[in-house]
């Protein structure tokens, strides 16, 4: 087992019992590198995860990490009193021989490092029902424990990152510099976007009236960042909190619709085959509903349809203003990739529009 001098200096820098007996890379993740580790101790055998974060795309990794600490030890205390197992049901970091969360090696990098969750798996691709209302009822649950934490106190690691107003006039800005003259061949996805300016503010301008509170948001809410148990087939634990920060919790209900009940792949180029899947869509709000337990105000629970509409639209609103600046932010594997990318978001926020009543309906069954 070779390791390379990096990885070598950080496993040393935590306070790790027995021996290290396997160092090997893990999981499909894209943007940390991970590993998992296997020490032989006294007790038996104990798995850890290692990360070294990017901090390229996570440039703040203290504030990061002093935000990850504090959440993970308020679910920790949470869920002991509920009396639950605080080894499966939450993130444990392992701390450093200096008591720290983190560590900064001689290249200046960060690493980290968890207890491995045993006997539970990722999944990438929604399989049945089951996986969709069991990340429901995770992320779900995952907002009533965190109800009242003081979402305040925490960083802001990526600034206005679901501030749709901020993310209108970023679009704006991009359309009046038009720098490759993209502009004209797209009227019909600008207009789209310009028609629906008053949409971009409706839940800015509630948070700002009081009217919708701050919440722990964890925005990447997709399948794979829960664990489901191997035996049971039950979501156990949220992972991969790198984007938590204060935000709405509709927020984190909409992607997940965006992403989960969507009909087609997020890039398709046919649109006919582009709608929101009322059904999954149903799966998701029972799930999610079930697990916040009464966590939300009536009028969270009544704007989670314009969550998941708003999450769309912004989406597909990022994807355009990158396609007009020259596709520097999000990777494209084709030419008019991000352009296909917006087309299919733009496509899921009509149909969306036109099944509102419904997606209120199944709402209000359920609350």
């Amino acid at each position: 087992m070779e390791i390379n001098d990096n990885i070598k200096e950080a496993i040393e820098a935590f306070a790790f019992d027995g021996l290290l007996e396997e160092c090997i890379p893990f999981g499909s993740g894209h943007i940390n590198d991970t590993y998992r580790l296997t020490f032989r101790t006294p007790n038996g055998v104990e798995r850890f995860i290692l990360q070294r974060m990017n901090k390229s795309i996570f440039t703040r990794p203290v504030e990061l990490m002093e935000n990850i600490s504090g959440v993970t030890s308020w679910l920790k205390k949470k869920i002991q009193e509920n009396g639950g197992d605080t080894q499966r049901e939450t993130l444990n970091l392992v701390h450093t021989h200096e008591g720290m969360p983190y560590y900064v090696d001689s290249q200046g990098e960060y690493w980290r490092v968890y207890l491995f969750i045993e006997n539970a798996t990722s999944f990438d691709q929604v399989e049945n029902d089951n996986d969709f209302y069991q990340s429901a009822v995770a992320f779900g649950h995952f907002q009533r424990l965190l109800a009242d934490y003081p979402a305040e106190t925490l960083h802001e690691t990526i600034v206005n990152f679901h501030n749709t107003v901020d993310r209108f006039d970023k679009f704006r800005t991009a359309l009046k510099a038009d720098v490759l003259g993209r502009a004209a061949g797209v009227k019909e996805e600008i207009q789209f976007v310009l028609d629906r300016e008053s949409l971009a503010h409706t839940l800015c301008d509630l948070q700002a009236q009081g009217q919708l509170p701050l919440r722990v948001t964890h925005n990447d809410t997709k399948l794979n960042n829960i664990m489901i148990d191997d035996f049971t087939g039950k979501a156990i634990c949220v992972i991969d909190l790198d984007t938590v920060m204060p935000g709405l919790s509709v927020n984190d209900f909409g992607d997940s619709i965006r992403f989960g009940a969507s009909t087609a792949a997020e890039d398709e180029k046919d649109l006919s085959k582009v709608s929101c899947d009322l059904h999954l869509y149903e799966v998701y709000v029972k799930g999610y509903v079930e697990g916040c337990a009464g966590a939300l105000t009536d009028l969270e629970t009544e704007m989670l349809p314009m969550g998941a509409i708003l999450m769309t639209f912004e989406c597909g609103m990022r994807f355009l203003t990158d396609y007009l600046e020259g596709d520097t932010y999000f990777k494209i594997h084709r030419e008019g990739h991000n352009l296909d990318r917006c087309r299919t978001q733009f496509k899921l926020v009509r149909d969306m529009e036109e099944k509102l009543s419904q997606m209120k309906a199944i709402v209000e069954k359920y609350k």
